[in-house]
């Protein structure tokens, strides 16, 4: 265990979490909402500070990230526990419920990383924030080890702790489950707002992707993606937004994501945002490559996790070079 950062000594030793907007009022020998925040004798702690509760060497791609040094492999590793508690969870066996874990030392990460050939860490599987002291120390061990940081997550945080990360990392992956309060009340037991505000600020520090997994007769209405749409494109059009399948999990028993209302998002979408990606179904190619959006060129060709870059040099299309907000190591 290690001290946790943001929180405040209350009256009968109870302790108020600042990591997240949750606020958790936390009893002693109790933790917050996440379950990995420990209030032990009027002190909080990250209680599972560097304990993992799975690792892997995946494909940026998988994050996803499209626009993110395509085709790299990225190491990737999460802890038990979650700030929220959807219903549809995708994960909930490691997000809802404690597993066993195993401890891995920022030192110990970077040295995993270069053993994978990894130039990349993303902290994904759960949820990153909440591990928040682990995350932030090794974010400026890898900074300086000239290693990426990248985050896949809720952004349910404070704008304090929030503003002390987001210089650390390099690149995220944002769920925008829904443009509606109501379902991150009712299904995620969380606010709307504050993610929001996260995302407007992530897109100051960082490279960005959103994700929305569309849930039939919850969030897949053409109101639904035309609004989502709308608000990605009013930050920036060139934001990659990737509408994701559902399929039943966890609490949830609707049946999966028809592959036409995923097709419905995509051509929704594309009228306000220049790139646009659909995951966890296949549709004959719609939704998976790169097109440059001036000139209709095949920058990058995706099939599953295959990713070959075939129209892109030096940052701009290769046949009218049009500038493409696509990161690349250096040619």
């Amino acid at each position: 265990m290690k001290k946790a950062l943001y929180w405040e000594l209350k009256e009968d030793s109870n302790i108020l979490c600042r990591l997240c907007p949750h606020q958790c009022l936390i009893d002693d020998g109790k933790t917050g909402r996440c379950r990995i925040r420990l209030n032990k004798n009027g002190v909080l702690y990250a209680k599972e500070y560097g304990r993992a509760v799975s690792y892997a060497v995946d494909p940026i791609e998988k994050k996803p990230l499209y626009h993110f040094y395509p085709s790299s492999q990225i190491f990737s590793l999460g802890a038990n526990g979650c700030n929220f508690s959807c219903d549809f969870c995708q994960n909930w066996q490691i997000s809802q419920e404690i597993k066993p874990t195993m401890y891995i030392s920022p030192d110990k990460l970077i040295s995993m990383a270069r053993q994978y050939g990894c130039s990349a860490i993303a902290y994904t599987y759960t949820e990153p924030l909440i591990w928040f002291e682990y995350v932030l120390d090794c974010a400026k061990l890898s900074r300086a080890e000239g290693i990426k940081t990248v985050l896949v997550t809720n952004g349910y945080i404070c704008e304090e702790p929030a503003e002390e990360l987001l210089p650390f990392v390099d690149a995220l992956n944002i769920d925008l489950k829904s443009m509606n309060p109501d379902f991150y009340r009712i299904l995620c037991g969380a606010e709307l707002e504050p993610v929001k505000n996260f995302i407007k600020m992530a897109a100051n520090y960082s490279h960005i992707e959103l994700t929305n997994l569309i849930i039939p007769t919850q969030n897949d209405s053409d109101n639904d993606l035309e609004t989502i749409s709308k608000w990605v494109a009013q930050m920036d059009k060139n934001i990659a937004l990737h509408f994701s399948a559902y399929s039943p999990r966890y609490k949830m028993e609707i049946s999966a994501t028809p592959v036409k209302r995923l097709l419905k998002a995509y051509e929704i979408a594309k009228k306000h945002l220049n790139y646009v990606y659909l995951g966890n179904v296949r549709t004959d190619d719609v939704g998976s490559d790169t097109i440059c959006p001036n000139c209709g060129n095949l920058l990058i060709s995706r099939s599953g996790y295959t990713t070959e870059i075939v129209g892109l040099k030096g940052g701009v299309c290769a046949d009218c070079s049009q500038s493409i907000p696509v990161i690349m190591d250096k040619e």
